[in-house]
């Protein structure tokens, strides 16, 4: 293996984590029945990414969604917020569609407007900012995909 190549793989490696611990099926039921306001980090406006059919899910759900995403001005007819301090009210879950290295800023910013959760979309999962934010008091969720655990655990 050349340089580059190792110098790849462990670049690959180092960034994907497993959880090592994670919301119980009973605990994400009771999350996601409490929540009211969603708001989803890396929020795209093109309807073929994952973020859009995420929103668009829970919108139709009830949930009021808040776009949070510096490159989109609104989604789904809601106004988007360059990052999470710039969101007015109380947010319940932060839902976060981003790389995992993003994660550990996105976590704090959660702390800071005192959100109750952090929701990691599948794929994505960061321990060591998922022990922040327990520490802090927030619920955390790692490596699901919301959309799929409230069908789970409502129906569609």
């Amino acid at each position: 293996m050349t340089s580059e190549a190792s110098d790849t793989y462990a670049a690959m490696n180092t960034a994907c984590e497993f959880p090592l611990q994670n919301a119980t099926p009973e605990e994400i039921r009771q999350l996601l029945a409490s929540a009211r306001t969603v708001a989803i980090v890396g929020l795209s406006d093109k309807p073929e990414r994952d973020s859009y059919r995420v929103a668009h899910y829970l919108k139709q759900h009830g949930y009021r969604i808040i776009p949070v995403n510096p490159n989109v001005t609104a989604v789904h007819g809601e106004r988007a917020f360059a990052s999470l301090r710039d969101v007015p009210g109380p947010v319940d879950i932060v839902d976060i569609f981003r790389k995992p290295d993003a994660v550990p800023e996105i976590i704090e910013d959660a702390i800071a407007i005192r959100a109750k959760a952090v929701w990691m979309q599948e794929g994505i999962a960061h321990n060591a900012a998922a022990d922040r934010a327990r520490a802090a008091g927030l619920q955390v969720v790692m490596n699901k995909c919301i959309m799929k655990e409230h069908r789970n655990a409502f129906g569609p």
